[in-house]
């Protein structure tokens, strides 16, 4: 399977122009689903379920069972005098009832029900013999949102707390709930960015790291930070960040930001910033985003630091993109890379996480058209699959709290910067999802470039390999099988919090931990859960650990470069952070 077919060679049967018209339409209403890969999820389910009289006598009688509990519940509440033990307790990291208002009649009996019957939901979508795992996984998914909907949490008749605030603010709480709900959708047609960002702008409070452009392409801008020490590593530093999220995330604010750390304990670093693609960009595909991102960055840093080792460093999918180039590099005899880190970073797609909810041939099919339609994946469709994801806490708590409460959260710099997202081009996005998502080609040994296939293994750079223990994206353990792929030798580091916070861990970082552990090629392999017994925990930042990594991989200390090389034709464009980055 060639990395250099087009999209529509990609595809198994030719698209006509009318189908995905239709698509592109149903698309913008149902967030980029395809209707097809849910009826037949629920379809497989269903006649699965309908032939299995076992399975639906233990439901019955499962029913009847929780039935009986609520009922004695009921009873019980009825004739005490204060809150009684409820008979089901709220998932772990649920917290919509965890007011003490809920205790009382007739609040507990109502969320008390609904609990019941989420529990027997998640019993009537598990265990059917002969329903393929991803169907299954998506109908309990599609379950999960139906019931979120309809929670008594969410309803100012059946909510306790919002009646309380109601009551307490003569209903001016609903008063300003439809004030900001007004604003946001005003918000929403003008395009314009959620309310409270507007308290973090990128170059006045974000993304504040010195620096300057010193190369760019119709892909990347290339950010080269100022020195603060009067020596540096020889070894300079180049970041990837993921083209699916802006790169400041990596340089959020002062304190907090990574670019900033690395340049204060004497590194050289440069930063990939991507420019957000437009339809006109529709047919740059996978390789193009390798050799016009990954390869132009790496030339100009040889260029502006010539004759020394780069440590390179990839976040999320612009890791997967590193492993791609260093592959590629490796197997054409190109030893410029020093070292590799790769932050929640996968290159082994069988466990994805969470987001293979959305990827099957009918769901792909359906999103390459969405895309086709306009050229790219617009933002409104990954942010919506993101928040499906977590709709409990990412949509309906939202909700209740903008709306029903009236208040509007806090917002911070991460939020701010999660909200700046960017698109997609159709041909790699497509590319993307069948080649490494669905096919698995690279670790599998089918992926090629220029017409020749390229292996992980072949990649000697030493790797120091990050994952998150919270991370719906890039799970740790998918990311953990990069000690079993890789044939040189890794350090595992796997910190506490989440895809974005746990990697954004600054040291002085009051609730982050991590373990470690080092494999060499012909070291026994060590599973994750026995890493997770085997691996003591160090209580702090990550980030002091790493650089004392790249320290030791690194040579003695010199003067810090030029910043650009004018002589080379890579002048001094204009101050970070640049102008792609600001590019909506």
């Amino acid at each position: 399977m060639a990395h250099t077919r087009t999209v529509s060679e990609a595809e198994t049967v030719p698209a006509n122009p009318l189908d995905r018209l239709l698509h592109a339409g149903l698309g913008e209403i149902t967030q980029g689903l395809s209707p097809a890969a849910i009826a037949l999820a629920a379809t497989d389910w269903w006649l699965n379920l309908a032939l299995h009289p076992g399975k639906q006598a233990e439901l019955t009688y499962k029913g009847w069972r929780k039935w009986q509990r609520l009922a004695l519940y009921n009873l019980r509440c009825m004739a005490a005098s204060e809150a009684v033990e409820p008979c089901i307790e709220p998932l772990a990291g649920d917290d919509r009832f965890h007011d003490e208002r809920w205790q009382q009649i007739p609040w507990a009996p109502l969320y008390q029900s609904f609990l019941l019957t989420q529990q027997w939901w998640h019993n009537a979508t598990t265990g059917v013999r002969g329903v393929d795992p991803h169907h299954e996984a998506v109908v309990g998914f599609l379950t999960r949102q139906c019931l979120d909907v309809v929670s008594p949490s969410n309803f100012l008749l059946t909510n306790p707390v919002i009646q309380a605030r109601t009551l307490n603010e003569a209903g001016y709480n609903l008063v300003r709930g439809a004030e900001n709900l007004l604003e946001d959708q005003q918000r929403k047609l003008a395009g314009d960015p959620p309310a409270g960002t507007e308290a973090f702008q990128v170059g006045r409070d974000m993304a504040l790291t010195p620096g300057q452009v010193v190369y760019r392409n119709r892909l990347i801008e290339l950010i080269q930070y100022e020195p603060t020490t009067e020596t540096v590593h020889p070894e300079p530093v180049l970041i990837t960040p993921a083209w699916i999220m802006k790169y400041y995330i990596l340089d959020l604010r002062r304190g907090k930001s990574l670019v900033e750390y690395l340049v204060g304990q004497g590194y050289t670093v440069f930063m990939v910033s991507w420019r957000n693609p437009t339809s006109d960009d529709r047919d740059l595909g996978l390789d193009d985003y390798r050799r016009q991102g990954v390869m132009a960055a790496l030339d100009a840093v040889e260029q502006i630091c010539p004759e020394r080792g780069i440590h390179t460093v990839g976040y999320c999918l612009g890791g997967t993109l590193l492993m791609l180039a260093g592959a590629t590099m490796a197997r054409d005899g190109d030893d410029r890379i020093a070292s590799m880190s790769l932050l929640a970073a996968q290159a082994d797609f069988t466990e994805p996480g969470e987001l293979e909810l959305f990827i099957d041939e009918s769901q792909v099919a359906f999103l390459e058209d969405v895309m086709w339609a306009r050229g790219y994946l617009g933002q409104g469709h990954m942010a919506g699959a993101f928040q499906l994801l977590r709709s409990e806490d990412l949509i309906w708590s939202r909700m209740v709290q903008h709306y029903l409460m009236g208040e509007r959260e806090n917002t911070i710099d991460l939020m701010a910067w999660n909200a700046d997202a960017t698109r997609l081009p159709y041909r790699m996005h497509s590319e993307y999802l069948r080649d490494l998502f669905m096919h698995n080609d690279f670790v599998e040994g089918r992926y090629d470039v220029a017409g020749q296939p390229i292996h992980l293994g072949d990649i000697k750079a030493p790797m120091f390999v990050v994952g998150t223990e919270k991370d719906h994206i890039a799970p740790w353990r998918s990311v953990y099988k990069l000690v079993r792929l890789a044939r040189t030798p890794v350090t595992f580091l796997l910190t506490s919090g989440g895809h974005n916070a746990g990697i954004v861990t600054p040291p002085g970082h009051p609730r982050r931990s991590y373990r470690t552990i080092y494999h060499e090629p012909l070291d026994s392999y060590l599973p994750p859960d026995q890493f997770l017994a085997k691996a003591e925990q160090a209580q702090g930042s990550w980030w002091p650990a790493w650089e004392n990594w790249l320290r030791e991989r690194s040579g003695t200390a010199v003067e810090p470069p030029s910043m650009g090389a004018p002589n080379q034709d890579l002048p001094v464009l204009e101050p970070a952070p640049g102008s792609y980055v600001l590019m909506r």
